[in-house]
C-alpha cells in the first residue's frame, strides 16, 4: 500500500534551544532508518514551511501508523495521510 503522508510540525514557543535540538536530532536519526529500511520511499520539505511530503509504502495502515507515530515529534505534528494508487493513464510504471 503507498500513502502520501503530509505533516506539518508545531514546537511549542516555550521549549528551549536544547530540547529542539534534542528532538531534531532523533527525529532524523528515525526518520532515516526508516528510509533505508524502503519503507519510507520519498520525503520533500515544503518550502518556507516546517513541513514535509512523504511517500510511504508499507503492508497496511497500521504499519504507517507504527511509522508515524514512531516519530519523536508525531506528538507536535498535523497529520494529513491519502491512499494512493496507479492512475490508469499514467504513462510509467510507479517509481517505488
Amino acid at each position: 500500500m503507498v500513502f502520501l503522508v503530509e505533516m506539518d510540525v508545531n514546537i511549542p514557543e516555550s521549549w528551549s534551544e536544547e530540547k529542539i535540538a534534542d528532538y531534531v536530532t532523533r527525529e532524523k536519526e528515525c526518520s532515516q532508518g526508516w528510509q533505508k529500511s524502503g519503507k519510507w520511499v520519498y520525503l520533500w520539505r515544503v518550502a518556507g514551511q516546517y513541513s514535509n511530503v512523504s511517500v510511504l509504502e508499507v503492508e497496511s495502515p497500521d504499519e504507517l501508523h507504527k511509522i508515524i507515530s514512531s516519530l519523536p515529534l508525531f506528538p507536535y505534528m498535523t497529520i494529513n495521510v491519502k491512499s494512493l494508487c496507479k492512475h490508469p493513464n499514467a504513462l510509467r510504471e510507479a517509481m517505488i
